[in-house]
């Protein structure tokens, strides 16, 4: 780092475990004329810095995750959004969504109902969500995550793969939920989606995302800019309407929760097959979103997926000139 930055404010929460940091001081500005563009100026080092000095060690880790915060695309919505890991900046999040709507009624940044619903229109670079936030005596009780149309992209796409010694073909699905996920039971690979096989689901998300790389499903059909297999879901039953999954996004990082753009994606191939009811969707560490088609246009659906964050702390970090880290780094 060329310079160490200001002091950086954020406000952390965590929906079904995983972590979202909001940036609420600290962030140069971003241009751009809507969030697409500003997720794209956002890789410039003197905001970058920022992104890496809280995803890295010793102030984040390798699966932190948070946002900037910008100004939305026009006045059609409260506020915008860049979110960002430790390797970027996504498309979508739905766990961010659902932090993000009951920081915007805690804050006040967005007048709250304390006896109903309130609804939190966010500007992401994928388009326009709605985090719908319920509360009951003052008290936020769950948010809804409206999502973007999502649709199904390819179907039954060969894969082969290394794992235990050996090269494993599997067909995943790929579907668009904000972000394009590629979805494959985990027992197409002799596996659970279980924490004793993390290690090795980990290592073959990353193995299907390369295999992908360049593929015409990992196209986006409109916006190059929105192309790429962003994460690999793992996924095994537990009952009729009733999923377990693991998402591994970027590279190698693990969603704690059962991933809000993801569970779109499922709902999108779901739907495809028939699937009508409500989704319960829970992630690797026991963790539950419900989701459901909440309506069909033409080939795509238009999800809606319920949770709840929660505020975990708030922090001031700052970056010593004399600290021989910098930035910090990452072991994974």
């Amino acid at each position: 780092m060329s310079a160490a930055p200001p002091e950086v404010r954020t406000v952390d929460y965590h929906t079904g475990g995983e972590p979202f940091r909001i940036v609420t001081a600290g962030v140069p500005e971003i241009p751009g004329v809507t969030v697409l563009d500003r997720r794209a100026a956002a890789a410039a080092p003197e905001v970058d810095r920022v992104r890496r000095l809280l995803c890295h060690e010793p102030r984040g880790h390798a699966d932190m995750y948070g946002c900037f915060l910008v100004p939305p695309d026009d006045a059609g919505a409260h506020l915008g959004v860049l979110f960002w890991h430790k390797d970027g900046y996504s498309t979508a999040c739905g766990h961010g969504t659902i932090a993000l709507g009951v920081h915007a009624v805690e804050t006040g940044l967005v007048a709250g109902d304390p006896d109903g619903d309130t609804d939190v229109v966010v500007d992401v670079p994928s388009g326009r969500v709605t985090a719908r936030v319920r509360s009951a005596g003052g008290v936020i009780a769950s948010v809804t995550f409206r999502n973007v149309p999502s649709h199904v992209v390819a179907r039954n796409v060969p894969v082969t793969v290394a794992h235990r010694g050996a090269a494993v073909e599997a067909a995943v699905d790929v579907a668009y939920g904000g972000a394009i996920y590629a979805s494959v039971p985990a027992a197409a690979f002799g596996l659970a989606v279980e924490p004793r096989h993390l290690t090795e689901l980990i290592a073959l998300g990353r193995a299907v995302k390369a295999a992908l790389a360049g593929h015409p499903a990992a196209r986006h059909p409109s916006d190059d800019r929105l192309s790429g297999i962003y994460g690999v879901i793992f996924h095994e039953d537990v009952a009729p309407g009733h999923q377990r999954n693991v998402t591994v996004f970027a590279d190698g990082e693990v969603d704690r929760s059962p991933c809000g753009s993801g569970t779109a994606a499922r709902l999108a191939l779901l739907h495809a097959d028939g699937f009508t009811g409500e989704l319960t969707h829970e992630s690797i560490v026991g963790s539950v979103f419900t989701g459901r088609v909440a309506e069909a246009r033409g080939d795509a659906v238009i999800p809606e997926i319920t949770g709840m964050a929660y505020r975990t702390g708030a922090h001031a970090f700052t970056l010593d000139p004399r600290d021989p880290l910098g930035a910090g780094f990452t072991l994974r």
